[in-house]
């Protein structure tokens, strides 16, 4: 099949495939005699696997071991278990990270009168910083 039905029966895009096979995530499609790219249901399999791992947020460096191991059938599965505890934790990590930044937002628009008057709290931490000190260096005679 050509690449556009095995992105429809994959469902990732053309674009993807061939950045996959740019970046050796896959191995280069088979070739028609007048240079198209041709792909098996095992190349589609393999796609879908790809499309499910990236649904679950998995790197392309992560995948490319997820497909080393799926395709090796004397792995151990602790070894896989292993790499989703990893993904879970830093899944979590980046949780706590929006979660943090969710929090300061909702608190600086809590504190935002949202009105007519130019002063906005928002604007203030966003030229302050954490550090309390500003990220602009003031130019000779300026307040």
């Amino acid at each position: 099949m050509n690449i556009g039905d095995a992105a429809k029966a994959s469902g990732v895009s053309a674009k993807m495939i061939r950045y996959y096979e740019q970046t050796g995530l896959i191995p280069p499609a088979d070739r028609t005699a007048s240079g198209y790219r041709d792909y098996s249901d095992k190349d589609v399999h393999v796609l879908r696997f790809i499309r499910r791992s990236r649904d679950l947020g998995f790197s392309v460096a992560e995948i490319t071991e997820l497909l080393a191991l799926w395709q090796d059938r004397s792995r151990q599965s602790a070894d896989v278990k292993a790499l989703a505890r990893a993904h879970i934790a830093d899944l979590r990590q980046k949780i706590e990270s929006l979660q943090q930044m969710a929090d300061t937002l909702q608190t600086l628009a809590d504190c935002c009168a949202g009105d007519h008057r130019p002063d906005c709290p928002i604007l203030t931490d966003l030229e302050v910083g954490n550090d309390g000190h500003s990220a602009l260096k003031p130019t000779t005679g300026a307040i």
